[in-house]
């Protein structure tokens, strides 16, 4: 186990207070892919999601990662992305955060590239 796991959450608690984070900030395509049986997979979750310019994409980041504070006291083991705002990476071990713009979305294509993950689109409800 690594430093700085959320300890008293649980993976699915944890991909509720991201989603919760992303949809305080209007994110488009919000998608948790549940890697749990997925071979290799490096953790158990990614939720994605896209925004529509380089300032939502650093506020849903931002939001993210104050949700899952405010819950745990805990920040993300690695980040990545904040300067170019292209695509935002938030790392909490077993689930990954993926904030994209919608070009670099299609271009890497991650629900294709773990096509074996169990995909669930969630709802545009805003806060």
């Amino acid at each position: 186990m690594r430093i700085n796991k959320p300890k008293d959450l649980s993976s699915e608690e944890l991909c509720k207070l991201v989603v919760k984070g992303m949809q305080e900030k209007k994110a488009i395509d919000i998608v948790v892919m549940d890697l749990r049986d997925v071979k290799n997979a490096i953790s158990d979750y990614f939720v994605i999601c896209s925004g529509t310019s380089d300032t939502q994409i650093d506020a849903i980041a931002d939001s993210v990662e104050e949700e899952v504070f405010k819950a745990s006291q805990v920040n993300p083991w690695h980040e990545e992305g904040k300067t170019n705002r292209e695509w935002i990476l938030l790392d909490y071990v077993d689930v990954v955060v993926h904030v994209f713009n919608k070009e670099r979305r299609v271009f890497y294509d991650l629900e294709q590239l773990w096509g074996d993950a169990e995909i669930h689109t969630v709802e545009e409800t805003f806060a």
